[in-house]
């Protein structure tokens, strides 16, 4: 029994020590690459901040590349629904203030000492190239928060949801640009703009 028990415990390290290394690897990158974007940060900033080789990182992302879409994959699941959508849900009940919510939520955020910006806008901007998986990955990841804003719209009454759910997309993600250059109230400018957009609709 002891013998097994000493053979189950040499089977087992290997997946536990993989699992911490992969861990660790995801944490610095998510910490990383939402600070500073992707394209500033080498794979060897990355290696060093995790302590993992960077032989042994390229194992479990064999490009920079894969570790950018793993981040982005991280990122939708942290930030947007793990943070944003709940937050919204969690502050408001109509789905007209559920909208306005997400301006509540941004000011908070813009107001915080380690704001680090939308990490989708970044990769956005630092891929040109249409055709590049983290391009693609930081589009969808839009998408992902835009139909999270027409289903919103849809349950609020909005006629022409999708047009509307752009719009408002575009009021949340310029109120995240101005923020950036300094503006701690763009949230609160924004959510002004959104009041129009949902008069226009005669929505209260």
């Amino acid at each position: 029994m002891k013998a097994m028990d000493m053979r189950d415990a040499k089977h087992s390290k290997p997946t536990s020590r993989l699992a911490s290394t992969r861990e660790r690897i995801d944490r610095s990158a998510y910490e990383l690459f939402s600070r500073h974007g992707i394209r500033s940060v080498g794979v060897d900033t990355v290696s060093a901040r995790s302590g993992v080789a960077k032989m042994t990182l390229y194992k479990h992302y064999p490009s920079k590349s894969a570790l950018a879409l793993a981040f982005l994959r991280r990122r939708e699941e942290l930030w947007t629904r793990s943070w944003l959508q709940q937050e919204v849900e969690r502050r408001a009940r109509t789905p007209a203030g559920r909208l306005l919510a997400a301006f509540d939520v941004f000011d908070q955020w813009f107001r915080r000492p380690n704001f680090e910006g939308c990490s989708f806008i970044k990769a956005l901007l630092e891929h040109s190239d249409k055709g590049h998986p983290v391009r693609k990955a930081a589009k969808a990841n839009l998408a992902t928060i835009r139909a999270f804003l027409r289903q919103l719209a849809k349950e609020g009454g909005v006629r022409g949801a999708d047009a509307f759910a752009r719009q408002w997309q575009m009021v949340m993600m310029g109120s995240i640009v101005a923020a950036s250059a300094g503006d701690k109230d763009a949230a609160r400018r924004g959510k002004e703009m959104g009041l129009l957009l949902l008069a226009r609709e005669g929505i209260a």
